[in-house]
């Protein structure tokens, strides 16, 4: 039973109050047909609003079948409309972008219906109201009467207790007003209906009780209910609220509120597509800045991959840093004071480089350590070395011996360097070797090849390694990747090469020369040419695949270059001979060209600097074999004495004491033949003692002036240096008297000592050997200490090797102490994963068990990635205020739509639903032209790429610069994209949410 206790409605009007209902107290069965007649104003749509619970009284109270609304909060009237109330309204209030069973179904949808059942339910109040065949039909496609039976059918849908009807037949003509009658005279049995109506002619013929309102307040009601009416209906209710049936609060599904939205924004195209292209410019601005730094950053990640594969971070076995002079070559002259700029001031360059020079560091690494911490890191899965390190090579200090036979039949050493030097030394009369080994005696093999390179140089080698694989392949991927096979294969075993071109698929003549491909002739006639100044004809030879292919190579072991030879006790070099080298040649191991790789298009940088390349099998194979040497066991045995000359290695520590010098002098004597010794007594016998030298040379200048020792020394000098007097004297009158007399003394004591040994050696020549022998034996026990250490510094003949430096040229060498480490990364960040591990490796080890090593690649580089993305990080903040803008002005739009849509927000609040519905219908159509600026934002970008790449690829050359989108970040912008506007059309949806649900309904 419906009640209305006492009800109130007061209105502000400005400063004043209008009292729209004074005390209304009404009772309804549950089953009559109400109509309630009133002049405009008295009160009567403001008495059914408050029973619908659009509107809410001021005192009083609402009975709902017993149940006071007193406490009612928003969810409960939005369930009470939704269940128990159906509105008719006389302007109909049909959504207009729905068809007329998507507005009947509207309702169900709110209360949680499935999707068949309320389908099905539509259709049925449909047809009960004869419009079974107008289901696709949208409201603007229909009368005014059929509009009206659509409203009719969609406040019977759910089922509900009360049909509340405003002016239902107000706008109709009177033969649809008939109808509407009857259809809503039909409903009264079974339900209450409330109608509001100015016709008291329909009213009387259809309604069974007419109540009559004026100036709020109730005149006449043809049939109240009596007391034992009241009593019986009270009864129904509490039956009723005892039965603890609970109604299902209604709520609009996201589905719904995204359909709502969608057709609602379909039915505006233009502006929708005008709204999303203006909100996706900001998305297309970032989504451009972001594809072009995605090629950038792929194509510098790319270039540090490739560079990093030709400057991988060596460690050597003996390391001197460099970082000091390097930096000093790199930069300037520093000034050291401060001045006026009014003259020309000096400043420090010279000092700074000495100083740098005098302050280099060597280091030895302990790399056989190292090399085993690397390996068991990157058995690691999970450790950070295994993840950074693209390519480990080990190099080893080993000299390959490889041979070819040139195009005139002459064997040759395939070695550009050797071949290179030696055209140098006969046609210039240039020692390139005796250069390159004070180079490196200065700064160290790999210092002298950075600083060559550094200084504009390039590699001379011919053949090198290639970087191996993970897991015992012979070929690391990033070879593979930055390399073609134009012809054949790829090597796999120890005895396979490759020949490596060039991107123009040419050798230098060098090379050629170097491969036996080009003769010798040909070479001196270039050189010659050169030197000379002569114009060179060019030629266009050229070589097939297949000939390439076909060449000859072998690679000796270089222990077995050397031969026990018994005649002289010593091992000779069998390649001093034509025979010796023929043979060695005919016995070598051959070495096949499987295949012809290119750098392919994309490469920059390529790894490799030689034109022939080996696998690690070929280093491994040669080492492991050359231990078998009989010269190398033979050098083991006698570590003291060079197998090659037989004379003993100098200690060059500089720590051999008198008394091993003494040691050592008595054995060197005793290993000699009688002929040795005699040789030996008559050496020692013509050294005179430190004594007798500076008597002689005392006496000898005795009584001399200055001008005496110049006339003594002109002569001597003038011969000596080939200088006319006349600049020897000049030179003379130059010096002090110190200097005069400190020259002139060393000259004497050269001068005596050639005397004494003459005089000894002419009266010593007439005995026998035998009695120089015995004179040597009666002398030696009578020697000193300081005498036999003086008789080994002037007598001795030493190896000009090391014992060392013969086994490095026998071959042996032990594959778990590698010369060198090189350590691949493919980015800069990756290098620094691998210098970080380092410095785990070096921690808590003392000084000398660390790993030293100089970063060349990061003093001469730094990674331009960081400028990149900062340049980035600007384009998008200024572009992505464009963004905001777009964002506001969707906000903007959507509040305009919220206008629009302002009935139909009443309309969904009159069939229950929330608040939070209409929110969420909102902010489903901002989500919809968030996602439609996004998705158009990123199509367009797309289609921006490709003039932009072929434009890039146009005036740069590069044809791997290429800028794109990444798909994670084009799903991200997306993203971006409908949050901001989300976010923008917030306040709209909250605004629209907020409405008055009975201001709505009388909005046009």
């Amino acid at each position: 039973m419906l009640e209305l206790k006492g009800i109130k409605k007061d209105y502000l009007a400005g400063e004043n109050t209008v009292h729209a209902l004074k005390g209304i107290d009404l009772r309804f069965r549950r089953n009559e047909f109400v109509s309630i007649l009133g002049p405009s104003g008295c009160g009567k749509t403001t008495m059914l609003n408050i029973i619908g619970g659009l509107d809410q009284y001021t005192e009083g109270d609402l009975i709902i079948n017993g149940r006071s609304t007193k406490d009612f909060k928003d969810r409960d009237w939005d369930t009470y409309r939704n269940h128990s109330i159906g509105f008719v309204f006389q302007s109909y209030n049909l959504i207009p972008h729905q068809t007329v069973l998507q507005n009947v179904e509207l309702a169900l949808t709110l209360s949680g219906v499935s999707k068949a059942e309320r389908r099905k339910r539509a259709k049925k109040a449909l047809e009960d109201v004869g419009l079974g065949n107008q289901l696709s039909k949208k409201p603007s496609e229909m009368s005014g009467g059929q509009m009206q039976r659509v409203a009719i059918a969609r406040a019977l849908v759910n089922n509900p207790d009360i049909i509340l009807a405003d002016e239902p037949t107000g706008a109709l003509d009177t033969e649809t007003s008939i109808q509407v009658m009857e259809i809503l005279k039909e409903i009264s049995k079974d339900r209450l209906i409330v109608m509001v109506t100015h016709n008291p002619e329909l009213a009387e013929q259809y309604s069974s009780r007419i109540i009559r309102v004026l100036d709020g307040r109730l005149t006449d009601d043809s049939r109240p209910l009596t007391e034992e009416e009241y009593q019986r209906e009270l009864q129904a209710d509490k039956a009723e609220n005892e039965s603890g049936k609970k109604l299902k609060k209604p709520s609009m599904s996201f589905g719904t509120s995204f359909s709502l939205s969608l057709k609602n924004l379909f039915t505006k195209k233009g502006r929708t597509m005008l709204t999303s292209f203006a909100g996706s410019i900001g998305i297309i601005g970032i989504a451009l800045v972001l594809s072009i730094s995605q090629g950038f950053n792929t194509y510098i990640n790319t270039i540090q991959e490739e560079t990093l594969s030709s400057y991988p971070l060596t460690i050597q076995k003996t390391n001197t840093d460099l970082s000091a002079l390097m930096e000093t070559f790199m930069g300037s002259a520093i000034s050291d004071s401060t001045h006026s700029n009014d003259a020309v001031y000096k400043k420090s360059a010279i000092y700074d480089m000495m100083d740098a020079l005098n302050n280099m560091e060597t280091s030895e690494n302990d790399l056989k350590s190292f090399k085993s911490y690397i390996e068991s890191e990157r058995k690691d899965s999970e450790s950070d070395l295994h993840r950074a390190v693209n390519g480990v090579q080990y190099s080893y200090d080993l000299d390959m011996l490889i041979y070819t036979k040139n195009v005139d039949g002459t064997i040759i050493h395939s070695d550009t360097e050797e071949l290179m030097q030696e055209m140098v030394l006969e046609h210039m009369g240039i020692d390139m070797q005796a250069m390159t080994n004070a180079s490196t005696s200065m700064f160290g093999e790999e210092a002298t090849s950075m600083m060559s390179m550094g200084m504009g140089g390039s590699s001379m080698n011919l053949w090198q390694e290639l970087l191996p694989g993970d897991n015992g392949k012979p070929i690391n991927d990033l070879l593979k990747k930055q390399y073609d096979v134009v012809y054949g294969s790829w090597p796999n075993s120890y005895d396979e090469i490759v020949l490596v071109l060039d991107e123009n698929n040419e050798l230098d003549d060098m090379t050629l020369y170097a491969l036996g491909l080009e003769p010798k002739e040909d070479v001196d006639s270039i050189m010659e040419a050169a030197v000379g100044g002569k114009e060179l004809q060019k030629d266009n030879k050229s070589w097939s695949y297949a000939d390439i292919c076909s060449m000859d190579f072998r690679t000796i072991l270089n222990s077995d270059c050397y031969r026990y030879d018994e005649s002289t006790g010593l091992y000779t070099d069998l390649r001093d001979t034509e025979a010796g080298l023929q043979y060695l040649y005919d016995n070598g191991l051959k070495l096949k060209v499987t295949g012809i790789i290119r750098p392919n298009e994309d490469t920059t940088a390529p790894m490799l600097s030689g034109s022939i390349a080996y696998t690690s099998d070929l280093t491994k194979y040669i080492i492991e074999h050359s231990k078998e040497s009989d010269a190398i066991t033979a050098q083991k045995d006698s570590k003291n004495t060079d197998i090659f000359t037989g004379l003993p290695f100098k200690d060059t520590s500089g720590n051999t004491s008198d008394a091993d010098k003494q040691t050592a002098f008595l054995e060197y004597l005793n290993e000699l033949d009688d002929s040795g010794k005699a040789q030996a007594y008559v050496q020692m016998m013509s050294i005179p003692t430190e004594e007798q030298l500076n008597d002689s040379v005392q006496q000898a200048m005795q009584g001399m002036s200055r001008s005496d020792m110049e006339a003594a020394m002109l002569q001597g000098m003038t011969q000596q240096m080939s200088m006319s007097e006349s600049d020897v004297q000049s030179y003379l009158e130059s010096m002090s008297d110190d200097e005069i007399t400190d020259t002139f003394t060393q000259m004497m004591q050269q001068q005596v000592k050639a005397q004494y040994a003459q005089q000894v050696q002419q009266q010593m020549a007439a005995m026998q050997p035998a009695e120089l022998v015995g004179a040597l034996n009666q002398l030696l026990p009578t020697l000193t200490t300081e005498q036999c250490a003086n008789y080994y510094d002037e007598m001795m003949q030493f190896s000009d090797s090391t014992y060392e430096d013969n086994l490095k040229a026998l071959g042996d060498i032990d594959l778990d102490d590698p010369a060198s480490i090189n350590l691949y990364a493919a980015t800069f960040e990756d290098k620094d994963v691998i210098e970080d591990a380092i410095a785990d490796y070096n921690e808590g080890k003392d000084e000398m068990a660390q790993i030293q090593y100089t970063d060349y690649v990061g003093l001469m580089m730094s990674s331009v990635t960081k400028i990149i993305n900062t340049i980035t990080y600007v384009l998008i903040a200024f572009v992505a205020i464009s963004l905001i803008v777009s964002s506001i002005m969707i906000g903007v739009i959507t509040l305009i739509s919220v206008q629009e849509r302002t009935k139909e927000i009443g309309i969904l609040r009159a069939i229950g639903a929330s608040k939070r519905d209409v929110s969420s219908m909102f902010n489903a159509e901002t989500i919809i032209i968030g996602f439609t600026s996004g998705l158009l934002g990123i199509v367009v970008t797309y289609l921006l790429c490709i003039p932009i790449n072929l434009l890039v690829h146009h005036l740069t050359g590069i044809q791997n610069l290429s800028a794109v989108l990444p798909v994670p970040a084009a799903i991200i912008l997306i993203a971006i994209s409908v949050l901001l506007t989300l976010i923008a059309g917030f306040i709209p949806s909250k605004s629209a949410a907020k409405k008055d649900p009975v201001v709505a309904l009388r909005s046009e």
